[in-house]
């Protein structure tokens, strides 16, 4: 039974048609201690320097992956002020790959910018990445940092610039070091180790009509064509992480190129975003701060020996409470 008439049809409000670009955030932030302990920190950051720092329209769309309820009720209150135009919540983790499952296909945009929660965009972050598709042809995916993936998954993409009369190819050790440091600090690397294979790794640079970027995209952080992503999905979503290689497979399969900018428009936070976000003068003063305030007891925490065991019992009690 029906009790009068629905109003949308009556006053037939007309819809805006989505915005060119969805940008896409995965969110997994199970609790709030451990790893964890400083991830809705860094998600504020993500997020509002996606607000902040977007001069071009877009749509933002978060699909979180069963996360806490303080991360949830974020999320909602964002949605609820239309800064977070799609929200999808999943009562479980669905993993990465089900997770691109999902929202790939769900995003309205033509073009989609997808990063995981721990990345921070700088002003002009999306201008620079849409340039290379008009600059570019058969583009599969731009990354907004100069990264060193292994070239394995950009074969296509070295094969088609060494075809190209109009395209210079260098290569070497060409990134600065300084923005190398800063990615790898990020995942965990020492000072040491990148050094290290900052000297051992290359860089190829191409250079096509004037307009220079590195080969290679990494997985963490891209823009594509919503068709190209259409194309290399579903992905297999048997393990919540790790075989995200597929997504960079897929799209090298295709012939289309992989790309990367050649100056740093997003920046890798990991769990510590006071740490890593050395661009930000405020930041860094806290930065100061905090490192002048370590006291002898948080050194001790970093022997090698005592982290090795204090892991191990961390490993031990995330298993017994989430893996069971």
């Amino acid at each position: 039974m029906r009790i009068g008439s629905n109003p949308v049809k009556i006053k037939k409000p007309s819809l805006s048609p989505p915005e060119l670009v969805t940008v896409v955030i995965i969110t997994h932030i199970p609790y709030l201690s451990g790893y964890y302990q400083h991830s809705l920190e860094v998600l504020k950051l993500s997020l509002n320097s996606i607000l902040e720092n977007t001069e071009e329209p877009f749509d933002l769309m978060v699909f979180d992956n069963g996360s806490c309820g303080k991360v949830r009720e974020y999320l909602t209150s964002q949605n609820d002020s239309n800064k977070i135009q799609y929200l999808i919540l999943s009562n479980s983790n669905v993993g990465i790959p089900g997770a691109w499952n999902i929202s790939f296909k769900a995003a309205p945009g033509k073009y989609v910018a997808f990063s995981d929660y721990d990345i921070y965009y700088f002003p002009g972050w999306l201008k620079a990445h849409l340039k290379i598709f008009e600059s570019f042809p058969k583009v599969g995916m731009v990354t907004g940092t100069p990264i060193r993936p292994p070239i394995k998954y950009s074969s296509s993409t070295l094969e088609w610039a060494k075809d190209q009369k109009d395209v210079d190819i260098k290569r070497g050790v060409l990134q600065s070091w300084e923005d190398y440091r800063t990615h790898t600090k990020s995942l965990g690397m020492s000072k040491e180790e990148s050094h290290e294979s900052y000297q051992m790794g290359e860089d190829i640079l191409i250079n096509y009509r004037e307009n220079k970027v590195y080969i290679g995209a990494g997985h963490f952080q891209f823009i594509a064509h919503k068709d190209v992503l259409g194309k290399v999905t579903p992905f297999p979503n048997t393990i919540a992480m790790g075989n995200e290689r597929l997504l960079d497979q897929r799209i090298n399969d295709l012939g289309l190129l992989r790309l990367s900018l050649t100056k740093k428009f997003v920046q890798h936070l990991g769990n510590t975003p006071l740490r890593n976000l050395i661009e930000q003068p405020i930041k860094a003063k806290v930065q100061k701060k905090h490192d002048e305030s370590l006291k002898m007891g948080d050194r001790i925490f970093k022997i090698p020996m005592i982290k090795k065991v204090l892991l191990k019992v961390y490993n031990k009690i995330f298993d017994i409470y989430y893996n069971r």
